[in-house]
């Protein structure tokens, strides 16, 4: 394992202009949720529609006080609906941990997809909801996507998203939103967070035989898409669950984090005039789905 691996943390907005007594706010009061466990599921099948069938797996970083690491995620199966959220690493520099504010979105996000309609879940509406009953400090970016008939609908913030896989190809990458290299949109409300509207609404058609992949930038920024995609291709060939597959791309993005070969976080910090070389230590969360 090389030395060289980077645990820098995701930057948060700038607050050094906000009065003392606004910072002292933002210092207290941590809310906690308990965290969600992996799951592989599969939904009800219903005439004529496509079913969406996942599985997932989280490593959180290796800390002493942050066991449960920054990342939160869910698989609502009947509801057609996985997601992530990644809490920002640099609150930690002001004692907040911004895995209590993913969980507790992600648990909220939980709540308001199960009052949405049974097959029309509304991302942004979900989102929108889930994030006016989030109040812990911290922050985080979110990605929601729901499959609806024919189309994948989808709600991203920040740095999170997914990749679409037709016939062994990606033909799909969700946009990243981000400040400057480093410092994603994040959800948050704290002064110079992001509120919901700054989310991009993504759609895009799929069909039978399509997988997806979603993940928080603990895979993003340690495996190139090209290397995902081989490995879900693997997968499917090799007949392995969603479950199965996203464990092994979960535990290649770990090994990457700790080795010296190229990674995009190396290439996006290189584009930014930075320094730094193979892997990022982070929180790593994917999750795999087959549209059947």
């Amino acid at each position: 394992m090389s030395e060289s691996s980077t645990e820098e943390e995701d930057d948060i907005p700038d607050m050094s202009s906000l009065p003392c007594s606004s910072m002292n706010l933002m210092l207290h009061g941590a809310v906690f949720a308990e965290s969600l466990p992996m799951s592989s599921e599969r939904v009800i099948s219903i005439d004529g529609w496509l079913q969406l069938i996942s599985g997932s797996f989280y490593i959180p970083k290796e800390s002493d006080n942050k066991p449960l690491g920054g990342d939160a995620h869910f698989i609502c199966a009947d509801e057609q609906t996985i997601g992530v959220a990644d809490g920002v690493g640099g609150w930690a520099k002001k004692g907040i941990d911004s895995g209590e504010y993913a969980r507790l979105l992600v648990s909220n996000l939980i709540f308001a997809i199960k009052c949405e309609p049974y097959d029309s879940v509304d991302p942004k509406k979900v989102l929108n909801l889930a994030y006016s009953n989030t109040k812990a400090q911290g922050s985080s970016t979110a990605c929601i996507v729901t499959l609806k008939e024919k189309r994948l609908c989808a709600v991203n913030i920040g740095d999170s998203g997914f990749i679409v896989i037709r016939k062994e190809k990606k033909i799909y990458r969700s946009p990243i939103q981000q400040r400057h290299f480093n410092c994603p949109y994040q959800l948050g409300n704290s002064p110079g967070c992001d509120r919901p509207h700054s989310a991009q609404v993504l759609n895009f058609p799929v069909e039978a035989g399509d997988a997806i992949v979603v993940g928080t930038d603990g895979l993003f920024d340690n495996l190139f898409d090209l290397e995902i995609v081989e490995e879900v291709n693997k997968g499917i060939r090799d007949g392995l669950d969603p479950n199965e597959v996203a464990y092994i791309i979960a535990g290649i993005a770990w090994l990457r984090s700790y080795d010296n070969q190229p990674t995009p976080f190396a290439k996006q910090a290189k584009m930014a005039g930075k320094h730094c070389s193979g892997g990022k230590k982070d929180d790593i969360s994917v999750i795999v789905a087959y549209i059947r």
